[in-house]
C-alpha cells in the first residue's frame, strides 16, 4: 500500500505528464493550424488574382461593410452579424485572434458575400478597400469638383462638405491653410483653391474631412519651401499667390502665356497709378456669372460687368478676396516667377486656339481688340481668356460689351 507521500507525488507526476502532453498537442495542432492557415489564404491570395472574388457594389448579393478607423475586432464583428454575414460574435472574435488579424483590418468600404467563410470574410477586411478613380482637371471650381466625387459615386453630404471647406480650424496643421486670413462675409469658401487637381482613388464612403485632407496632402506637396521664400520676397502671402495663380489658370491654359499674364497682373498691382491696380479680369466676372447659374463668355454684359462682389475685379482694386478655381503647378509656379522684365500692362483673347496678344500702350491694346473682337462670338474657346479692363465699349448691335481693358 503506497504512503500518502507517494501517492501526492505520483498524482502531481500524472498532472504533468497531462499538461505536457496538452502543451504537445498543442504544439501539434496550432503548427498544424497556421501551416494549414498559410494554405488556405495563400489559395484564396490566388482565387483573387485570378479574378474569382471581383465583389463590386454591383455583384449580386455583395453586402457593404464600412470599417471606420479605430473599430476593434469586437465592433467589426458586430457589424457582421447585424449584416447576416457571420451568426457566432464570438467565435468571430477568437478566430481572429488566431489567424493573427486583429488590428489588421483596413478601414473603409468593402464588398463582402453571404456564405463565406469567417477565414475568407477576415481575409477580405484585410485587404485595400473599395475606391473609386476621380480625376479633377485643373480650374476646376469647388462646385465642380462637387459634382466630380459625386459622379464618381461618393456618398459625402454636401452639406457637411460645404462646412467643412469654410472650417480652417480642423486643418491648421498645414501651414499654408493657418496662413488664410478669414475674410467675413467675403470669401466664399474658405480651402477653395487647395483642392490640388490631379488624380485620385477615395473610398466611396469617405468622409467630407478626409477627402479635404487628401487633396490638401497633395497640395502640401506641390508648394516646395522655395515658394514660401519667393512669396514673402514678393510681399504676398502664400493665399494670395494662390488667389492669382487661380485668375491665371482661368484666363489662359497655356503655360508660355501664363508668365506674361502674371507679369501684366504683377505690373498692374505695383503700378504708380491707382486707376491701373483693377486687374479686370474677365475670369472672374466669367466665375461671378457661373455661380448664378449663368454661362462663361468672352463678352459680359454691362450688368454682368457691375456684379455687387468683391469678387468683381472690374469694380474692386487688387486681387479677389479668394481663389476662383483650383489652380495646377504651372498656374502656381507663374504667380511666383512672372515673365521677368515685362513691361505689358493689357492682354486680350485672340480667339484661336486659347491664344493671347500682349500690349504695353492702351493704343496697342485697342489695336489688338479691334484684331480679334469678331472671332470673340465664336464658339467659346476650350482655354479662353481675357482682357483686364477698367472701362467698357458696347457694341448697338448686339448689346453686349466688349472689354478693351484700361
Amino acid at each position: 500500500m503506497l504512503s500518502n507521500k507517494v501517492r501526492v507525488a505520483l498524482r502531481i507526476l500524472i498532472i504533468l505528464i497531462l499538461l505536457f502532453g496538452f502543451a504537445v498537442t498543442g504544439v501539434y495542432v496550432g503548427y498544424n493550424y497556421v501551416i494549414s492557415q498559410d494554405k488556405r489564404f495563400n489559395a484564396l491570395k490566388d482565387d483573387i488574382e485570378k479574378g474569382k472574388y471581383n465583389i463590386t457594389a454591383e455583384t449580386e448579393g455583395a453586402v457593404t461593410v464600412l470599417i471606420k478607423s479605430g473599430d476593434s475586432t469586437s465592433d467589426i464583428a458586430d457589424k457582421l452579424y447585424e449584416q447576416g454575414l457571420i451568426t457566432n460574435k464570438f467565435l468571430f472574435s477568437i478566430i481572429s485572434k488566431l489567424n493573427g488579424f486583429d488590428g489588421a483590418y483596413v478601414a473603409g468600404t468593402h464588398y463582402l458575400l453571404k456564405g463565406f467563410s469567417y477565414d475568407e470574410l477576415m481575409y477580405f477586411l484585410t485587404l485595400e478597400p473599395a475606391t473609386v478613380k476621380v480625376t479633377i482637371p485643373e480650374g476646376s471650381t469647388y462646385y465642380e469638383i462637387k459634382q466630380l466625387l459625386h459622379k464618381a459615386g461618393l456618398n459625402f453630404d454636401d452639406a457637411e462638405f460645404d462646412k467643412c471647406m469654410n472650417s480652417p480650424n480642423l486643418f491648421v496643421d498645414y501651414e499654408f491653410v493657418s496662413q488664410i486670413e478669414i475674410k467675413e462675409g467675403e470669401r466664399d469658401f474658405i480651402l477653395s483653391g487647395y483642392l490640388y487637381p490631379d488624380t485620385y482613388y477615395f473610398d466611396v464612403n469617405a468622409s467630407p474631412e478626409s477627402i479635404i485632407r487628401r487633396f490638401l496632402n497633395n497640395m502640401q506637396n506641390k508648394l516646395y519651401d522655395e515658394y514660401y521664400v519667393r512669396a514673402e520676397r514678393l510681399g504676398m502671402t502664400m493665399d494670395e499667390v494662390i488667389t492669382l495663380a487661380s485668375v491665371i489658370q482661368m484666363e489662359t491654359g497655356k503655360p508660355s502665356d501664363m508668365l506674361l499674364v502674371s507679369a501684366v497682373f504683377h505690373n498692374r498691382m505695383d503700378s504708380d497709378d491707382e486707376s491701373m491696380r483693377y486687374l479686370g479680369s474677365s475670369a472672374t466676372i466669367n466665375y461671378l456669372v457661373e455661380i448664378r447659374g449663368g454661362k462663361s463668355s468672352l463678352l459680359h454684359t454691362d450688368a454682368e460687368l457691375n456684379i455687387d462682389s468683391p469678387y468683381n475685379t472690374y469694380t474692386h482694386q487688387g486681387l479677389p478676396p479668394g481663389p476662383i478655381c483650383m489652380p495646377g503647378q504651372e498656374a502656381i509656379s507663374a504667380a511666383l516667377y512672372p515673365e521677368p522684365n515685362c513691361n505689358y500692362m493689357y492682354f486680350c483673347a485672340t480667339g484661336i486656339e486659347g491664344g493671347t496678344a500682349f500690349a504695353t500702350t492702351l493704343e496697342q491694346h485697342e489695336a489688338n481688340v479691334e484684331k480679334y473682337k469678331d472671332n470673340w462670338t465664336k464658339e467659346p474657346d476650350p482655354t479662353p481668356t481675357e482682357v483686364p479692363a477698367n472701362t467698357t465699349e458696347t457694341t448697338e448691335s448686339s448689346g453686349l460689351v466688349i472689354i478693351p481693358d484700361t
